[in-house]
């Protein structure tokens, strides 16, 4: 999961000692679409609400997105992003949608909003795996997940008013659990803006249901919430009341991890699915397995029983989904499918069907009349294991399934699987599981050329640049895609020459700070926002907060006094901006000590738990300086007439090019008087500021020099014996050439005048 880093501080510092880290997600060109494996389904029908009826998919790119579903077709309807990590599952209650992830949190919605989340409930210390509700009480949900915690929600109650405003301090009393103190419910209202409230001075807490040592991987409720049965690595099904927490029962048989369950309606049967591959029928009443089914050859991850609980739908790790009926036994295999099924969702007479593929597939499943699949032919008694991997083992005797192909589709694109950063830390090569190699610049988030199925590694080499750039940022593809992780201040490291970005009449020596214009692009549509919104409270007489406003004694930045009346937050160059029709999503760490997501043209300019150090670099213009310079020595090499001009050791920019020592040399070489460093032999070179030695001496006028002195010698510059090319950076020359840990030491020789 994205856990939130942070750089140390400065000692003495009255800021926090560790930063919040930001981090920003690039989606891929259609975010309509998922983008990795989808890990649950909930299914609405939308009868008793709308007209239509509605798919819920959760992914593990982070988001849920809503399908209608129409006459046989699906179409996108919206998406539900606010989650930090894989979407685990999620669910149905009444007109709430409930979801739960890895990042610990589960989150409410409303099914038929416009994505906005109303309420996250913190209470986890681990990845929230799964979920349960009572179809007939409306108010009851179970989470369950890898802490070994499964604990039942109140909704009602969960998502009720909170009473009063909470100091962020409180979020630091206990609650009793092993892990951090999350009892937190954030709060995002209908226009996104986000606040947050402790679940304790809430007065409201869930049921801990006690009991599980170990990771919890399933769980099930029946229909009016009074029994509630968990399964995970223990390998036993818990029973419990879950209006009280306290055990009922606990039913031995798998021998493996139990990965799925289902309750009837009245609570007296439930059948689980385990990594043992077989499937077991209990009655609760008699407290035993009554029927095993052995029906699948690999680990059984999803099952979904028809209404009557007659026939179950089960799928999982050999990417096959087969019908079986409880009663006589008989199974036959309905479809198979390319990749792992991880959960099923039935509507109707169409099994849905979530896979490690970004895609969601629908097939034809029968489910009001499932004897009709059966008279297709193709079925086989559902054995006990030994049978079941015996007749997988002949040749030949492999089941056919009855449907060969989806009846629907829902496409999703190809995850990121593999990732390479460059070595100019600007662009980013990517290969996804279609095989689609394609180089990315991270800068301004998109795709800059897709190269089609090739090799990785041949393209890579391909693409590989003798350059050296400070690693100004880190980078994973867990959710699918690209996320970029920056932390202050080392990402404040990396600069480069704003006429290597082709900025319109920038000048030679201006340098361009790749992480604070990558900010200023991320938050342009923040600043712009919380500009107009700070001048509409003026022009009322309104007050200003002051939270974002330096006080009186702090310098102001040159940006804040030249810019005039517009920020120079909102002036973006080309090279940074981020696309609007498929925005990226920025990821931080909340006010209340949880991480929140939103897409950055949704940011209104209220958000006040951005990272200080993000605000201050974009609003104020103000980031910590890192050492930018590059310590060397430059003397005459060997044999070369050409005399030694420097004593010291000279210092200069990491990205100075090598061709500015060389018109460094040429001028020593040239001017009658030379010119000395300061007192520690050290000299600034190709500096911005205008007052650079060296920027005087490039000037092309050079007047008031004497005629022998316009021929400039022409001068080489030479490290390890070897003979630099012009546009070397000093930094790569380091990386490249020198490769030792001592100072680097340059030569330079004069080879012909002109």
């Amino acid at each position: 999961m994205h856990r939130v880093g942070s750089a140390g501080n400065t000692a003495g510092s009255t800021r926090p000692r560790k930063e919040k880290r930001f981090t920003y997600v690039l989606n891929d060109a259609d975010a309509k679409k998922h983008c990795a494996g989808i890990n649950c389904l909930a299914y609405l029908n939308g009868s008793a609400f709308s007209t239509s009826d509605y798919l819920f998919s959760g992914s593990r790119d982070g988001t849920l997105k809503r399908w209608e579903l129409n006459n046989g077709d699906a179409s996108f309807s919206g998406t539900f992003e606010s989650h930090v990590d894989w979407v685990n599952d999620a669910i149905i209650v009444g007109e709430k949608l409930v979801s739960c992830s890895s990042d610990t949190t589960l989150k409410v919605w409303n099914c038929f909003s416009e994505g906005a989340c109303t309420r996250t409930l913190r209470q986890h210390s681990d990845y929230v795996i799964c979920l349960a509700a009572a179809e007939k009480n409306s108010n009851i949900v179970a989470s369950g997940g890898l802490g070994g915690e499964v604990f039942i929600w109140d909704l009602d109650a969960a998502l009720a008013p909170v009473a009063k405003s909470v100091d962020a301090k409180e979020d630091e009393v206990p609650n009793g659990n092993s892990g951090p103190a999350l009892t937190t419910l954030c709060n995002v209202n209908s226009s996104s803006n986000i606040a947050s409230s402790n679940g304790q001075s809430h007065g409201y807490n869930p049921i801990a249901a006690k009991g599980h040592k170990d990771s919890v991987y399933a769980l099930a409720m029946n229909d009016t919430g009074t029994l509630l049965v968990s399964g995970g690595t223990e390998k036993v099904v818990r029973v419990w009341d879950p209006r009280t927490g306290s055990k009922k029962m606990k039913l031995r048989g798998h021998t493996d991890n139990i990965r799925t369950l289902l309750l009837d309606s009245t609570g007296r049967y439930c059948l689980s699915g385990s990594s043992d591959s077989m499937i077991r029928l209990w009655d609760l009443g008699q407290q035993r397995c009554v029927h095993s089914y052995a029906v699948h050859t690999d680990s059984v991850w999803a099952l979904a029983s028809t209404p009557s609980f007659g026939h179950v739908y089960s799928g999982g790790r050999d990417q096959s989904v087969y019908l079986t009926d409880l009663s006589t036994r008989e199974s036959v295999l309905l479809c198979t499918n390319e990749y792992p099924i991880l959960q099923l969702s039935l509507q109707d007479d169409t099994i849905w069907v979530a896979t490690t593929d970004s895609s969601v597939y629908g097939w034809p499943a029968e489910g009001r009349t499932p004897q009709k699949v059966f008279e297709k032919g193709g079925s086989f008694l559902a054995g006990n294991l030994s049978f079941s991997r015996a007749r997988a083992s002949l040749e030949g005797s492999a089941p056919v399934p009855v449907y060969k192909e989806p009846s629907l589709v829902i496409p999703g694109v190809p995850a990121i699987i593999q990732h390479e950063i460059m070595n100019n830390r600007r662009h980013v090569l990517t290969k996804d599981t279609a095989g689609s190699v394609k180089l990315w610049e991270i800068t301004r988030g998109s795709v800059i050329e897709d190269f089609g199925k090739v090799s990785f590694e041949d393209k890579k080499k391909e693409l590989f640049e003798m350059v050296s750039i400070p690693a100004w940022f880190t980078m994973d593809a867990r959710l699918g895609c690209l996320s970029v992780h920056l932390d202050t201040p080392q990402c404040f490291s990396a600069e480069i020459y704003a006429v290597d970005l082709n900025v319109s009449g920038a000048q030679e020596d201006l340098k361009i700070n790749l992480a604070q214009e990558t900010l200023r692009g991320l938050l342009v549509h923040w600043s712009k926002r919380k500009q107009k919104s700070s001048s509409h409270s003026l022009s009322n007489g309104d007050s200003s907060s002051g939270k974002d406003i330096p006080p009186k004694d702090s310098p102001r930045s040159r940006s804040e006094v030249d810019d005039g009346t517009e920020n120079h937050a909102t002036h973006v160059l080309p090279s940074f901006e981020f696309s609007t029709v498929s925005p990226p999503s920025i990821i931080t760490e909340g006010s209340s000590g949880g991480p929140w997501r939103k897409r950055i043209t949704d940011l209104d300019g209220t958000e006040g738990d951005l990272p200080w150090w993000c605000v201050d670099c974009v609003t104020h213009n103000r980031y910590p300086k890192e050492n930018t310079k590059c310590g060397f020595y430059l003397h005459s090499a060997e044999g070369s007439p050409a005399p030694n001009i420097t004593q010291g050791k000279l210092s200069a920019p990491r990205i100075l090019r090598i061709h500015k020592v060389a018109n460094y040399v040429v001028e020593k070489l040239v001017l009658d008087k030379p010119l000395d460093g300061g007192s520690d032999g050290t000299f600034a070179m190709g500096l911005s500021s205008g007052q650079s030695q060296l920027s005087a001496l490039d000037s092309s006028s050079r007047i008031g020099l004497k005629p022998w002195q316009k021929l400039k010698p022409c001068v080489e510059i030479l490290c390890n014996n070897q003979v630099l090319s012009a546009e070397m950076s000093l930094a790569t020359v380091r990386t490249y050439i020198w490769k030792k840990p001592e100072d680097l030491i340059l030569h330079y020789r004069v080879v012909q005048s002109r």
